[in-house]
């Protein structure tokens, strides 16, 4: 035995066995469970033994969607997180250039903002507001959705976006009313812009994720779910995937990943086949996980797509960023090859589209363990949690993105959509399969963070009193098993981690108070003080 945790709290997640005082690990392994005098008799000289006294252990966090590769990226951009005013936002980026010292005709890049949070008309930002900025260098500031950018005249300049330019399939830029491009790029129309941007070299990459993977780690994170294959410009993935094979190679993986492989072209998706990728293809630090295909946009962009129009904007449905037909033909043609898929779909109507390709799918070529997915689900209705069901399909769910928009939904879909949005708590008395992540960095990874409003339905302030729409909060139980064993779940690993039993992976996190001995509303404050991966505490 290596390494011996004693007189602590552990949460196992394993109803055979659910709490221990102690723990022990031999190499990469979970050796033994028991009491801690069972287990100290086990020790031998060579073993490092660990008194928690009394802190709380749980496997290993699992955020089952997110962009670890794309949220180092944004540690390198002005972060944009928190602007209040179109003011605030202008001057965080005019302070990071002039922080950064960047030279004219060098890119500029933010993340983060969201017009919700400005003061006064709450308005998306245009290429006149960021020429204020500078009009020397081409600046591009995404959306904290990921969904939209903003760029200024510079770069619009440099792109050729002229008053004469088509509209682009699968997306759009605005323009005015006389037809002027106003420099707002949404959903698919923003790849023209990212692929004018120059790739980060290897080693910036490589850096990019180990920054991301420590933060991660202070979380108590120890796997991902995670999309990254269009986090750089020009959607170079073989570079993603030498980045991460290389860092394993290196003993540096500190996170597991489970690459959500965004390929939205059958070209591409067909290269990618022919180069003999498949879900499950690679390490225990990097696999290629399903094929990731998005069909709306977000709820916070207006571009989620609905059935019917959006409340406060009747005039509009959302986008759809495929034809029902390609998007048939996509996940067919993933099916076939052995891959699982996880399709992006908020709104109905792209949830609809999102089931009738799968089930066209099975149908065609059934097959029983697919694990086939929904990431976000979020404006369902009973028809759509019935499918769930029926197709056994996986819910990728994200309990943060309550933070903000327990504010919006009304007003987005009205209360009659409200009222079966969000419908965590019925998603589990139905059985159906919903692993828990963030997003990041559309929102914070804060697993505890998570949790708290899984089981609270409130804020990060305590809003709204009483919980939103609070008979769909999750148990705490429940919410812990959506970040460990359905994340596990989710990537096909139940046997392998996601529980503290013997035989499973040493991963684990270590928490200075047991979630299920504070109240709900202070979980969100429990900080974790050790994370275990592979064996060696970080």
């Amino acid at each position: 035995m290596d390494l011996l945790l004693i007189n602590g709290r552990i949460h196992t997640m394993n109803p055979r066995q659910p709490q221990v005082e102690a723990l022990g690990i031999s190499g990469q392994r979970i050796a033994a469970l028991g009491s801690t005098e069972a287990l100290l008799a086990e020790k031998t000289s060579q073993t490092q033994v660990i008194d928690l006294k009394g802190q709380a252990v749980f496997p290993g966090f699992n955020d089952s969607h997110m962009h670890l590769l794309s949220y180092g990226y944004s540690l390198t951009m002005a972060n944009l997180a928190g602007t209040d005013s179109l003011n605030a936002l202008l001057n965080r980026v005019g302070d990071f250039m002039d922080q950064q010292v960047i030279s004219p005709g060098t890119w500029v890049r933010g993340r983060g903002w969201n017009q919700d949070h400005f003061s006064g008309e709450k308005v998306f930002p245009t290429r006149y507001d960021l020429d204020r900025i500078s009009t020397q260098h081409p600046i591009c500031l995404t959306r904290t959705c990921g969904h939209v950018l903003v760029v200024n005249s510079k770069a619009l300049a440099l792109l050729g976006i002229t008053r004469e330019t088509p509209q682009f399939p699968g997306g759009h830029f605005d323009v005015d009313a006389s037809g002027e491009p106003l420099g707002i790029f949404r959903e698919d129309a923003m790849r023209v812009v990212y692929n004018a941007i120059p790739t980060p070299s290897m080693k910036a990459i490589k850096q990019m994720i180990l920054s991301a993977s420590k933060a991660l780690n202070a979380c108590g994170i120890t796997s991902v779910g995670s999309d990254d294959f269009e986090a750089l410009p020009q959607s170079d993935y073989e570079k993603v995937i030498a980045a991460y094979q290389e860092l394993a190679a290196d003993g540096q993986c500190t996170v597991r990943v489970y690459e959500q492989c965004l390929l939205p072209e059958k070209k591409r998706l067909q290269d990618f086949i022919d180069k003999g990728y498949v879900t499950g293809w690679g390490d225990p630090y990097f696999k290629i996980g399903p094929l990731k295909l998005l069909i709306d946009g977000s709820l916070g962009a207006r571009t989620a797509a609905l059935h019917q129009p959006y409340s406060d904007d009747p005039d509009n449905r959302g986008i759809t960023t495929a034809s029902q037909e390609t998007l048939n033909e996509l996940v067919a043609m993933a099916h076939d090859a052995g891959f699982q898929t996880a399709i992006h779909g908020i709104g109905d109507r792209g949830m609809s589209m999102a089931f009738e390709a799968i089930e066209k799918a099975l149908a065609n070529h059934p097959r029983a363990d697919h694990r086939h997915g929904i990431v976000h689900a979020q404006i369902t209705n009973e028809t759509l949690l019935n499918q769930f069901v029926s197709l056994n399909a996986l819910a990728y769910i994200q309990p943060i993105f309550l933070d903000y928009d327990w504010t919006i939904v009304r007003d987005r879909v009205g209360e009659e959509r409200e009222q079966t949005s969000y419908n965590w708590k019925e998603m589990a008395r139905r059985g159906i399969h919903a692993p828990c992540g963030s997003d990041a960095p559309v929102e914070t990874f804060n697993v505890m963070q998570g949790i708290y409003e899984a089981v609270t339905r409130k804020d990060l302030q305590g809003n709204p009193a009483g919980g939103w729409l609070p008979q769909q909060a999750l148990t705490l139980q429940e919410a812990v098993y959506g970040y460990t064993m359905e994340g596990a779940f989710a990537t096909f690993e139940e046997s392998e981690k996601g529980s503290l039993e013997v035989g499973k992976l040493a991963d684990l996190a270590v928490l200075d108070q047991d979630p299920f001995d504070v109240s709900p509303d202070d979980i969100k404050d429990i900080q974790v003080t050790m994370t275990i991966f592979d064996g060696r505490v970080l």
